[in-house]
C-alpha cells in the first residue's frame, strides 16, 4: 500500500513538474507563427533524421554489449531488442521503468545475471553524462553566451571527482564495499548469504567498465559517438525549419540541453521539460521561440512514437517467444 502511494506521488510530482516547464517554454509562444513552422518546414529532413536515430540505438546497443566481459557479453540482436522494449517503457511510464524492463528482457533472452545487466545500465548513465559534457565544453567556442554553462562545468568536475571516487574504491576494495552495502538483503526470507555474495560479484562484474581500461576505452568512445549521431539527426529537424545556418553546434546545444532536461523528474516521455529544454538552447542563437517550440516538439515526437512503435513490435514478439525462452532457461539450469 505505501508502495503505491509512494508511486502515485511521484507520479503526480512528475505530472506537475511538467505542467509547469511546458507553461515555461509555451508562455510567450504566438501560436499562429507555432502553425506556420510546422506548415512550412520541409519534412523531407526527417527521413535522414530517423535513420540517424535508428543508427544511434545501435550503435548504444553496441556500447552496452562492450560493458560486458567477453565471458558474459550477450550477442548484439537481443540487446537491440532489449534495448527498444526499455525505450518503449521509458517512453509511456514515469521514473524510468524501462531501465528495468530492459533488463528482465535481456535476461529472459540470453539468462544475462540481471545484477550484472543492473551494473552495465549503472555505467552507461554515468557514461552517457559524462560524454554529454565533453562533448558541450568541446563545442563551447563556437556556441554563442550561455548563461548556464559555469553551472554545468561545476556539475561536470563533481561527477567526474564521484567517477574517480568510486573507481577507486572498486579497483582498490573489489567487491567488499558492494557486498557491504547489500548485506542487508540477506534478512529478507529466502535470500541466503551465498546470494548476496553471488550478487555483489555479479554487480562488480556489471561496473566493470568504470576500472577496466579495455572496456572503459571503446564503450565511452561508442557513447560519444552515438550523442553525435543524435545531434545530426536534431540538425536535420533544425534544417527542415529552415534552421540549419544555426550549425552543427546549435544541434549539440539543443541535445545537451534537452537530455539534462529529462534528468528531472516528470511525466512519461519527458513532456515539458523536453521542450522547456529545446526552447532554451535556440533561444541562445535568437530564434523566436513560437518557431523554437514547432522545431522542438518535431525533435520530440521523432524521439518518442518511434521508439514507442518499434518497443511495442518487440515486445509482441518476446511475450509470444516467452514459453519457449522459458523452456531454454530451464534446460540451461539442468544442464
Amino acid at each position: 500500500m505505501l508502495r503505491a502511494l509512494s508511486r502515485a506521488g511521484l507520479s503526480l510530482f512528475g505530472l506537475v513538474v511538467s505542467a509547469v516547464f511546458l507553461w515555461l517554454a509555451v508562455r510567450n509562444v504566438d501560436l499562429d507563427l507555432f502553425w506556420d513552422a510546422l506548415r512550412d518546414s520541409d519534412y523531407l529532413w526527417l527521413v535522414p533524421s530517423l535513420a540517424l536515430i535508428a543508427v544511434a540505438v545501435v550503435v548504444r546497443a553496441w556500447r552496452w554489449q562492450f560493458l560486458f566481459y567477453a565471458e558474459t557479453r550477450p550477442p548484439l540482436p537481443p540487446l537491440i531488442r532489449a534495448m527498444l522494449v526499455g525505450l518503449l517503457f521509458n517512453s509511456i511510464l514515469p521514473a524510468r521503468a524501462g531501465e528495468a524492463a530492459r533488463i528482465v528482457v535481456l535476461h529472459q533472452e540470453t539468462g544475462t545475471s540481471r545484477v550484472e545487466a543492473l551494473g552495465t545500465a549503472v555505467v552507461e548513465r554515468v557514461y552517457d553524462v559524462l560524454a554529454l559534457f565533453v562533448l558541450l565544453f568541446a563545442a563551447t567556442p563556437f556556441l554563442p553566451e550561455v548563461t548556464w554553462l559555469r553551472r554545468a562545468a561545476v556539475i561536470g568536475l563533481a561527477l567526474t571527482a564521484l567517477v574517480a571516487v568510486a573507481v577507486f574504491v572498486v579497483e582498490r576494495y573489489g567487491e567488499r564495499p558492494v557486498l557491504f552495502v547489500l548485506r542487508p538483503l540477506a534478512r529478507i526470507p529466502r535470500v541466503s548469504d551465498a546470494a548476496v555474495e553471488r550478487a555483489g560479484a555479479n554487480l562488480v562484474q556489471g561496473l566493470g567498465a568504470l576500472h577496466r581500461p579495455h572496456l572503459a576505452a571503446p564503450a565511452f568512445t561508442l557513447t560519444a559517438v552515438s550523442w553525435l549521431v543524435l545531434a545530426a539527426s536534431f540538425w536535420c529537424v533544425l534544417a527542415a525549419f529552415g534552421l540549419g545556418g544555426l550549425g552543427y553546434d546549435a544541434a549539440v546545444l539543443m541535445l545537451v540541453t534537452t537530455t539534462l532536461a529529462m534528468v528531472i523528474p516528470s511525466a512519461p516521455g519527458g513532456l515539458g521539460v523536453f521542450e522547456a529544454g529545446g526552447v532554451l538552447a535556440l533561444g541562445a542563437y535568437g530564434v523566436d521561440q513560437s518557431v523554437a517550440l514547432s522545431a522542438t516538439v518535431v525533435v520530440h515526437a521523432l524521439n518518442l512514437f518511434p521508439y514507442i512503435l518499434a518497443g511495442a513490435i518487440v515486445l509482441h514478439r518476446h511475450v509470444r517467444l516467452l514459453p519457449a525462452l522459458r523452456q531454454e532457461a530451464k534446460a540451461r539450469l539442468d544442464a
